[in-house]
């Protein structure tokens, strides 16, 4: 994927489906918890110093796995890099929990197969392709047949 440093400085800046203050540990060695304001904009995870407007950095929640560690904790591990580990501290085992949600269904994978598994299931009670009106029921990538797993 392409973007460059004011596309990603603008998309920091829309609002976001969800925010907070989290405890955030980069992947390198010896990387301690620091408090990082953290903002779900679409696909993407930008993490900010607590008083800084600017990202200092962002995760594109894509082929990556999101799962909730012990306590109140979270981590990111991305597929091709799985010796590299995002966790995330919060203040309670509910915010935990919401975060890992919120974070799974942002990835376009997830929208995609939520969107295979509803159109298969409409067309199963209707016996008619849902996205036909739109002019798009061939496209592979909406295929019921190509679901990747």
């Amino acid at each position: 994927m392409r973007f460059n440093e004011k596309e990603l400085l603008y998309l920091s800046r829309q609002p976001s489906e969800k925010a907070a203050e989290l405890g955030m540990k980069g992947p390198k060695k010896g990387d301690v918890p620091k408090k990082r304001l953290v903002k779900l904009v679409v696909n993407f995870l930008f993490y900010f110093k607590t008083d800084e407007e600017e990202p200092i950095g962002a995760l594109l929640l894509e082929q990556c796995k999101i799962q909730q560690e012990d306590g109140s904790m979270f981590s990111i591990i991305f597929f091709d890099e799985s010796e590299r580990k995002y966790q995330f501290e919060c203040d309670t085992l509910d915010q935990c929990r919401e975060w890992v949600e919120s974070l799974t269904r942002a990835s376009y994978e997830y929208m995609r197969k939520s969107l295979i598994f509803y159109r298969s299931e409409i067309q199963r009670l209707t016996g008619r392709d849902p996205l036909e009106q739109y002019g798009i029921s061939e496209e592979a990538r909406f295929q019921i047949c190509s679901q990747r797993t």
